[in-house]
């Protein structure tokens, strides 16, 4: 099965959770999701992830955005390990989590890679609210994820799906333009000249503006 790519639709799937069964995308239609996978439960980068995750989901929650981890630990896992994490560090694990015991899910996914072993690497999917691939983002079992990072990519996506920009590196503190969006290209001669007086410029193929 080839693997799904930025622009395409995921793939439709039934998963058991910590929260019950959801189906995907069915559940969670017009809204934004992060789909995560970590490696195991009961391993210490990945329960500093869980927090991390947890200590944003309102800031995720704020952007009609919802949060699902996964691995390939069965259900009774997941959940003595959430209990865990509620007793020892008083942090309630919200979002659900999906037992991918027999890793058709991560599989289908490209979560598994196996020069890395025969878990999940730290995988992130950023699906839109009509179901279609956004950003895939894969980091190495030795390295936890930065969360602000995935704040971040969902900010931007949904700026630039509003208002028909682009954002550059390291949006919103871009070392040319600061704050602002890039402009798309010209289409044409008289676009490349207008632009030039409509906003502010380097070149006609680089002008950015201020976003309201």
């Amino acid at each position: 099965m080839a693997l799904p790519l930025i622009g395409e639709k995921l793939p439709e799937f039934k998963a058991v959770t910590t929260k019950g069964l959801i189906r995907f995308p069915e559940d969670f239609k017009g809204k934004w999701v992060v789909l995560f996978s970590h490696p195991a439960d009961f391993t210490p980068v990945c329960t500093t992830e869980f927090v991390a995750f947890q200590k944003r989901y309102d800031e995720f929650k704020k952007l009609n955005t919802e949060l699902i981890g996964l691995s390939i630990d069965q259900v009774f896992s997941h959940i003595k390990w959430v209990e865990w994490i509620k007793e020892k560090l008083e942090i309630e694990i919200q979002f659900p989590v999906i037992a991918d015991d027999r890793g058709q899910i991560a599989e289908m996914l490209g979560m598994i890679h196996p020069a890395k072993g025969t878990n999940t690497v730290r995988a992130v999917f950023v699906i839109d609210p009509e179901g279609i691939l956004r950003t895939v983002l894969y980091y190495p079992q030795e390295l936890g994820r930065n969360i602000d990072e995935i704040l971040r990519i969902i900010k931007g996506l949904q700026i630039v799906d509003e208002h028909g920009v682009a954002l550059p590196a390291n949006w919103p503190n871009n070392e040319l333009v600061n704050d602002e969006a890039i402009v798309p290209p010209a289409s044409t001669t008289e676009d490349a000249e207008k632009r030039l007086k409509e906003y502010k410029c380097f070149d006609w193929w680089f002008c950015h503006k201020k976003i309201k």
